[in-house]
This record gives structure tokens, sequence and C-alpha cells, in this order.
């Protein structure tokens, strides 16, 4: 005689919970999506009225500026141009566009829940195990929940992009607010400094370059998610990847990587550059 255990409806308790938030989350889902989309169609559209040779430059003069490296200079105007030689300036503005908009939302909630744990032990015990399940989650199940709420499409990109990639910003956030000395913020307490003025003059100037850690991990991650995302609609540079894959032609689809990862380089140095500032 065989004894089978009840199964656990997980799925069903999950899908339940979507539908629910699905339908008394209207208002949220709608004013995401116009400022996800209005956001993409401006730095789009901005990228798109100048010609790419002056873009080339224009980014070559701003990394060098920012960096003051000549490696870094020479690969950014070698990289960008290749780009648009190989016909996919379209494509990477638009991967561009995704991955700021997603990386501004995500920094925007990312570093104040940051700060908030860090500040707050029990904050911290609870957010802790909802970043430790977000990072393991596989990337492609976060595709699973945009679609109900944002359909096919950019903004869905956006949305699991953002979700995706907000918990480096989150952490690293938190353990630089904890790695600050503890005697400068007793200082601080017995020159008579509040809360906030400790955070604005002590703590976050300390932990700025590891903030500027987590935001550099941010980015890469949203730039990883871009190929992912193109299964739901992101296009851009991860369209084309995509598009390469199902067409079989595998000199497309390394043309369309070799973009990502240009544009995963220059983003990086230029935030390390940033961070050591």
């Amino acid at each position: 005689m065989s004894f089978e255990l009840p199964r656990i409806p997980v799925g069903k308790g999950i899908e339940a919970g979507i539908d629910f938030l699905v339908e008394h989350l209207a208002i949220a889902t709608r004013a995401f999506s116009a400022v996800a989309d209005q956001g993409l169609r401006f730095l789009e559209a901005t990228m798109m009225s100048v010609h790419p040779v002056i873009v080339v430059l224009l980014a070559t003069l701003l990394v060098f500026f920012m960096t003051r490296k000549r490696g870094v200079t020479v690969f950014t105007f070698l990289g960008l141009g290749l780009i648009w030689n190989m016909g996919l300036w379209s494509a990477a503005a638009s991967t561009l566009s995704l991955v700021v908009v997603a990386t501004v939302i995500a920094i925007s909630i990312g570093i104040p829940l940051g700060i908030i744990a860090g500040l707050s032990d029990w904050v911290y015990r609870i957010v802790r195990p909802i970043l430790d399940f977000m990072q393991t989650l596989p990337a492609f199940v976060y595709l699973i929940p945009a679609i109900p709420f944002f359909g096919l499409g950019r903004v869905a990109a956006i949305f699991a992009t953002v979700i995706f990639s907000m918990p480096p910003a989150i952490r690293f956030t938190n353990l630089g607010i904890r790695q600050v000395p503890k005697d400068l913020t007793e200082c601080a307490d017995a020159f008579g400094a509040d809360r906030w003025q400790k955070l604005i003059k002590i703590q976050l100037p300390l932990a700025k370059s590891t903030i500027m850690g987590g935001v550099n991990q941010t980015v890469m991650l949203a730039l990883s998610m871009v190929v992912i995302a193109a299964m739901i609609g992101a296009g851009g540079l991860g369209g084309e990847v995509w598009r390469a894959i199902q067409r079989l032609q595998p000199g497309a689809g390394f043309e369309a990587g070799i973009g990502i990862v240009i544009l995963a380089i220059i983003l990086d140095r230029v935030l390390q550059q940033l961070a050591k500032e």
C-alpha cells in the first residue's frame, strides 16, 4: 500500500498572487509604463537625432574627461565605431536606453532601501532573505510576472530588468553604511549631530565607493538581462542575438554579442573610475 503526500499548491498560490496584484495595482503599473516608455523614447530620440559620428566623438571626449585614461578612451572610439560599422547603431541605442532607464529605476529604489537596511538591523533581517531569493532565482523566471503586468514589449523587459538588477544596489549600499567606523559616528553624536546629518555628512560620503560598486554591478546585470529580455520584445542588441539564433545566423549573433560586450566594458571602466573619485 503506497502513501502519497498531498501536493502543496505552490504554483497555484503564486498564480493567484500575481492575478491579485495585476487586478489591484493597475494604477501603479500604468504609472511605471508611462515613466519607462517616455524615458526610452526620449533617450532613443536624442541618440538617433544626432549623426553617429558626432555621438562617437562626444562619447569619446566624455569618457576621456571622466576617466583620464588613454586606453579606455581609444577603446571607446574604436568600439563605438565598430558598432556603427556593423550596422548595429540603432540596436545599440535601444539597448543603452533600456539599460539606462532600468538602472535609474533600480538604483532609485535600491539605494534608499539599502540605506534603511544599513541603519536598521530588523529591516536588514527582513530584506536579506528576499535578496537571497532574488539573486538565486533563474533570470528567465523574472520574465513570467512581467508579462501579466505589462504584456509583451519593452516596458515588460524594463520591469524584469529592474527586478533582476536591483539586489546589488541594496546589498552594496547596506554594506557601505555598515562599514563606516563606529568611532566616527560616535564622534558625530558627541558633537550633537542628528541622524540625518550623520547620514549626509559622514556615512554616505565614506560609503560612496562601495555604493558605486553596487551601481556598477546593477548596470552589468542589466546588460546581462538584455538578451534574455529580448524573448519578450525588448529589441536592441539582445533582439539581434535572439533573431540570429532563430534564423541560425551565428555571424550576426556574434556581431550583436560583441556590441553588448563593447558597451559593457565602456560602462564598467567609467563607473570604476567614478567609484575611485
